[in-house]
């Protein structure tokens, strides 16, 4: 009787899983909209509203096509296009894959140099405003020798732009660091990286850095926001701060039934129970780059106390390789993390949308003082070369009357 009990069990449970598999795959690919969302295409800015600024958001762009073809650059050209004179390009960090930008005479160099020129190339044939951040992979993947990686970096996209303020916060401090884009838009952009990282990582004057405990960062970047509640902040950073893939500890059926697939696509050996392992440990307790590892869950539980204090914020961060928007406690964060490569994002929870595409997520800036979020993802199988809009959506804000003018 127990052998028949345990056959069927079996039978059900494999049975479920392969309908779920199936089902995933499915709709995978296709986005998902919030209810109230449903008719996000009926919404669009007034016509009387004016383009005051434009800012493009466009993480782990470091997987690129080198030939010219990549259509996350094809699509960035365009948008430039459309922002002549008032336009910011922020890269959210994991600028260049594998391990960053390695020194001369590694395996890895020519090609790094060949993805980091591509993308300097295609900000340099506009007039738009480019500023880059640092990601995990920029350094060395958190590992050791990771400060002199990014430092490498840094000093390349400074020399090729010829801007010391096109690669922020400078030095791999922590922040944050502040960009004004226009009257009542404010770009602040914070190095979360630092908090994650295992090797070496700077502090205090001595390394560039504006103070000598981190504490004072948490000041610091309370004082901005408290003196900027009269406009509109964008922050950005490398590590999102909610998310619904896998950095959030949401993971493929596929992953439960064949955990090999991580190492290669093609080992397709179904390991049930034993395969869930991995998954369960990344929930749970993470690796460094998991919001579950103590380390990201430290940041990510200060950051959240500071932010949850105002209600003129939008957080846009990489990471995770999709498109996601979450709308909490009156502010936004976004997941724009598809710049070259996609990956599994869960539909639903707290996420007003998501999907895994190609793309970037852009903020437009009008004159009636309003934000506006468009979703622009790759159209490869038609040529488009423009792109797609796959979401739009007013990020509507409480902002407080400015008394008296202040500084940054």
């Amino acid at each position: 009787m127990l052998f028949y009990f345990i056959v069927i069990i079996s039978v059900c449970s494999l049975a479920f899983f392969l309908f779920s598999f199936l089902e995933e795959r499915k709709y995978r690919n296709k986005p998902y909209y919030k209810l109230a969302d449903v008719g996000w295409r009926k919404g669009c800015p007034p016509a009387d509203a004016q383009k005051v600024y434009s800012v493009a958001f466009l993480g782990d762009v470091g997987a690129v096509a080198t030939d010219g073809t990549d259509p996350v650059m094809q699509m960035l050209e365009h948008w430039q296009q459309e922002n002549p004179t008032a336009g910011t390009a922020v890269f959210l960090g994991d600028n260049i894959y594998p391990v960053g930008l390695p020194p001369q005479g590694s395996m890895h160099y020519e090609t790094a140099t060949a993805r980091l020129n591509t993308i300097l190339n295609v900000v340099k044939s506009g007039a738009i405003r480019p500023v880059f951040l640092s990601g995990n992979h920029d350094w060395n993947k958190g590992r050791k020798g990771g400060y002199e990686q990014m430092l490498r970096q840094q000093e390349y996209v400074v020399e090729a732009l010829q801007d010391k303020n096109s690669y922020l916060p400078p030095n791999g401090c922590p922040g944050p660091s502040t960009v004004q884009l226009a009257d009542g838009l404010l770009l602040l952009i914070i190095n979360t990286q630092w908090w994650v990282q295992r090797g070496e990582k700077p502090m205090g004057t001595k390394n560039g850095c504006s103070y000598d405990d981190i504490e004072q960062f948490y000041l610091e970047l309370n004082k901005i926001l408290r003196r900027n509640t009269h406009q509109r902040i964008l922050v950005a950073a490398h590590h999102p701060l909610y998310s619904n893939a896998l950095h959030g500890g949401k993971f493929t059926i596929k992953q439960h039934i064949f955990p090999l697939t991580a190492a290669h696509k093609r080992f397709y050996i179904p390991l049930p129970i034993f395969g869930s392992l991995y998954p369960f440990y990344r929930k749970l307790f993470g690796a460094y780059e998991d919001m579950s590892h103590r380390k990201y869950k430290r940041m990510r539980k200060r950051l959240l106390q500071i932010f949850h204090r105002y209600s003129n914020i939008i957080y846009v961060a990489g990471h995770d390789h999709n498109l996601q928007h979450f709308e909490i406690r009156k502010n936004h964060y976004i997941v724009s993390g598809s710049g070259s490569k996609t990956s599994f994002v869960k539909k639903g929870g707290r996420a007003t949308f998501t999907l895994e595409q190609l793309g970037f997520f852009v903020i437009n800036y009008y004159d009636n003082g309003a934000i506006w979020m468009e979703t622009r993802v790759a159209d490869t199988e038609n040529n488009n070369k423009r792109g797609n809009i796959a979401f739009r959506k007013e990020l509507k804000s409480t902002i407080q009357v400015q008394q008296e003018k202040m500084e940054v």
